[in-house]
């Protein structure tokens, strides 16, 4: 009887540490889910690049004045 008592508590103390294995991989999956998630919508969702704008002198002053787009702004040179 005595060994039947020490199996029983082997078998329940290995189906408790199972248990708390699979809870905390299941813990796991869904942080990493949410976090995959977190950054596939803010790469989406992310600031997206304007298209290049073309500025141009008006033809009078256009000796003595330069205008240009770097693709991070505008630059004026006068």
């Amino acid at each position: 009887m005595n060994n039947l008592r020490s199996l029983g508590l082997a078998v329940a103390g290995v189906a408790i540490i199972a248990s708390a294995a699979v809870f905390t991989l299941s813990l796991t999956v869904l942080l990493g889910g949410l976090l995959t998630i977190s950054l596939l919508t803010r790469m989406v969702t992310g600031r997206l690049k304007g298209n290049m704008v073309h500025a141009r002198a008006p033809k009078a002053s256009q000796q003595d004045m330069r205008i240009w787009n770097d693709g991070r702004g505008t630059i004026i040179d006068l």
